[in-house]
């Protein structure tokens, strides 16, 4: 096969973008630095306007979102990262609220058009194809969909398999730019978190196949893993926390029904360690969006646990994780997703962990949810929730039951109040420390 193509500079390459055009950026770690700068070098110079900018979140620097591109370029995330959450929150930009499975269905199905996408991919193997790395999730409808494809072809970006590998008569433009990948680091887990994340550990079983994102809270958790059995991996991302689990042989995927002894993922963010590990690793799997994040396909493997976080919770047990009150802070994600496909899971888990208080000492667990405040997880979605005080399983319990059992996990100095209001808005049969009120 001929794998000679030409190459022509980031500045040639987004001459492509017209006014209007909606653009799609590959995401996380992947994101094509040196095209997001020659596109905004064109916008500086008054050369576009109204282009709409379209990706999950990034790594790095996100400038087309910045107040000086207003009427220029308009940001509309798949989900709120901290590299454009101040400008989100003050309306230079904006967000689609969409569950991540669904991500890939706006190109495809025609809800958002794709006239540019600007994607970050391997070198060209000797059979004319290249891999999108460590981001296929919405990257690749977005190839498919595209009026007109440019890849940054970048020696760091590793070689993953699964959906990630296409070919380059799927590229119509490419671009050499050889930059290391973004490199996440991650925190110690503190006490409270190591405590959840024993919490969590400890409702994992044996042969469990497992969903849960990266930080501390995941760190946690791995860490506690390593008397487990025959783990698997399922999950829209991971990072450098499983790799001590799949080099001792705790996560090796037999008891997985699909993707037998395979880790299956669709993004990933780390460190240059885990990158190198899914670098032509045929044990690795990185996935369209589409099937990662799909229920049913989820709800296939056995004991399906799923660990998501959250920045809220009400006493009935609705979830708030994608905004503090009416400010936008991250996005709905997979955490639906996984909640569902795990539920539906023969043996499986749903869990939601999260510390019971802030940093400022304000309790997330609270009589009702902040105004304006999303609802991700539904009460009716919610099983269990995880705090460092505890773990209580909330399926099947009548409201008045579930408050009593997410009091329990609150901090001790917010319990008194939160039995107040319980009591108030349950009535007499509440009866967690109902005699302190009822007198």
């Amino acid at each position: 096969m001929n794998t000679n193509i030409k190459f022509t500079t980031p500045e040639e390459a987004v001459k492509v973008i017209k006014s209007g055009d909606h653009v799609h950026l590959s995401s996380v770690a992947s994101a094509p630095q040196c095209l997001i700068k020659a596109m905004c070098d064109r916008g500086r110079a008054g050369e576009l306007k109204n282009v709409h900018i379209h990706h999950l979140h990034t790594e790095g620097p996100a400038p087309y979102s910045d107040p000086e591109f207003e009427g220029i370029f308009q940001l509309d995330s798949f989900f709120v990262g901290g590299n454009v959450r101040k400008n989100t929150q003050s309306g230079y930009a904006d967000y689609i609220p969409i569950f991540l499975g669904e991500t890939q269905k706006l190109y495809r199905c025609g809800a958002l058009p794709c006239n540019v996408a600007m994607i970050q991919v391997s070198p060209i193997d000797k059979h004319g194809y290249v891999s999108l790395g460590t981001s296929v999730d919405a990257t690749l409808a977005a190839v498919e969909c595209a009026d007109t494809v440019i890849a940054v072809i970048n020696k760091y970006v590793p070689r993953a398999f699964g959906d990630a590998l296409i070919p380059i008569s799927k590229i119509d433009m490419f671009v050499q730019d050889d930059q290391p990948l973004i490199e996440a680091k991650f925190a110690e887990p503190n006490e409270v978190e190591k405590a959840i994340g024993k919490y969590c550990a400890e409702l994992i079983e044996d042969g469990s196949c497992m969903q849960m994102g990266i930080g501390a809270i995941p760190n946690a958790v791995l860490a506690q893993l390593g008397n487990h059995k025959n783990l698997g991996v399922h999950t829209e991302m991971f990072a450098d926390g499983v790799l001590p689990l799949v080099q001792s042989g705790v996560i090796n995927g037999e008891k997985k029904v699909t993707d037998k002894g395979k880790m299956v993922s669709t993004f990933l963010m780390g460190s240059q360690t885990v990158y190198n590990f899914i670098d032509d690793n045929p044990g690795v799997l990185m996935n369209d969006v589409g099937y990662t994040n799909n229920p049913f396909i989820i709800a296939k493997n056995p004991k399906f646990t799923a660990i998501n976080s959250a920045l809220q919770i009400d006493l009935t047990g609705q979830v708030c994780a994608d905004s503090l009150g009416t400010k936008f802070y991250s996005g709905v994600g997979g955490q639906i997703d996984f909640i569902y496909g795990s539920s539906l899971s023969e043996g499986g888990k749903a869990i939601i962990a999260m510390p019971s208080i802030t940093n400022k000492g304000v309790s997330k667990i609270s009589p009702v949810l902040s105004e304006g405040a999303g609802v991700v997880t539904t009460r009716a979605h919610i099983h269990w929730l995880v705090t460092e005080n505890g773990a209580v399983d909330l399926y099947g319990k009548s409201l008045q039951e579930r408050a009593r059992a997410i009091i329990s996990v609150a901090h001790p100095s917010c319990q008194e109040e939160l039995d107040r209001a319980a009591f108030e808005r349950f009535g007499p049969h509440h009866t967690y420390i109902k005699m302190t009120y009822n007198k």
